[in-house]
C-alpha cells in the first residue's frame, strides 16, 4: 500500500505554504512531492521592468505592475488578467496568469480534472515481464498512486510486482495489435522501460489489454493517461533541473 512506499507518514504529508504568488499546498518533504509539480519561477525583479513584457506598456503611478505565478515575467494589468487555477504549482486558488500561460494552463487542467481520475481509478491489463526467464502474463488491475509517484499493480487486493516509481520512467511505448477494418493501427498496452532506483537496473514491463476484459475503453483511457503523465513528469523534472 501506499504507507510502504513512504516510511515516515509525516515525510508524505502536506503542509501550507505561503510566497509572493499564493497560498501553495505542498508536500512536508520534497522528496515526495508529485512528479507532476513544476517549479515555482522567480519574478522579474521590479527594478528590471520599467514595461510590459508584451505590449511594452511604460509603468507609471496608474499602469501598475503585475507577476505572472506560472512564467514569473512582469505585465500590466490587461496582459495578465486571467486568473486561472494552476494545480501543477500547488496553488489553493485560481492565480493571475498571463494570456501564453493561461492559455498552456487550462490545457494541462484538462489532464487533472479527467485523466488523472482515470490513473488513479485504474484499469484492468495483463501484467508480464519480458526480462524474467518465465515472463508469466498474470491478470492485475494497474493504477497510480494517491501521492502520483507510482504505478501500482494489483489482483485480489494483493500486490502482483513491485511498485514502479514514476520518475524512474525511462520510456513508454504503445503496444499494438495490427490494423482494424478501417486500416486505423489498434492500441492493445502498455510497454514500461524503467530503472530500479536501488540496483540501477533497466527493467520492461509489459501492461496489455485482455480480449476478454470488461472494459476495454477505461483500459484504454488509462494508456493514454500513462502517456500524458510521463510527459508532465520529464517536463517537471526539467522546471527543477534534472
Amino acid at each position: 500500500d501506499d504507507n510502504k512506499m513512504a516510511t515516515n507518514p509525516n515525510q508524505a504529508g502536506k503542509k501550507l505554504v505561503r510566497s509572493k504568488s499564493g497560498l501553495r499546498m505542498v508536500a512536508a518533504n520534497s522528496a515526495f512531492r508529485s512528479p507532476f509539480e513544476l517549479e515555482e519561477p522567480p519574478w522579474v525583479p521590479d527594478s528590471e521592468c520599467s514595461q510590459c513584457m508584451s505590449c511594452k506598456a511604460k509603468f507609471d503611478f496608474v499602469k501598475r505592475k503585475h507577476h505572472c505565478r506560472r512564467c514569473g515575467k512582469c505585465y500590466c494589468d490587461k496582459c495578465c488578467q486571467h486568473k486561472v487555477a494552476l494545480p501543477r504549482l500547488c496553488f489553493l486558488d485560481p492565480v493571475r496568469l498571463c494570456y501564453d500561460c493561461a492559455v498552456i494552463t487550462q490545457k494541462e487542467n484538462e489532464f487533472y480534472d479527467k485523466q488523472l481520475k482515470v490513473l488513479l481509478h485504474g484499469a484492468a491489463f495483463q501484467l508480464s515481464c519480458p526480462d524474467d526467464m518465465e515472463n508469466l502474463s498474470e491478470p492485475c488491475l494497474c493504477k497510480l498512486s494517491t501521492d502520483h509517484r507510482f504505478l501500482m499493480f494489483e489482483s485480489g487486493g494483493h500486490a502482483k510486482h513491485s511498485p514502479v516509481e514514476l520518475e524512474q520512467v525511462v520510456a513508454i511505448q504503445i503496444l499494438t495489435a495490427g490494423e482494424d477494418s478501417q486500416g486505423n493501427i489498434v492500441a492493445n498496452g502498455l510497454s514500461i522501460k524503467h530503472k530500479e532506483r536501488e540496483s540501477g537496473e533497466i527493467r520492461h514491463i509489459h501492461l496489455v489489454i485482455s480480449a476478454t476484459t470488461d472494459n476495454r475503453r477505461q483500459s484504454l483511457a488509462f494508456v493514454g493517461a500513462v502517456q500524458k503523465g510521463v510527459k508532465f513528469m520529464y517536463e517537471a523534472k526539467e522546471s527543477r533541473g534534472l
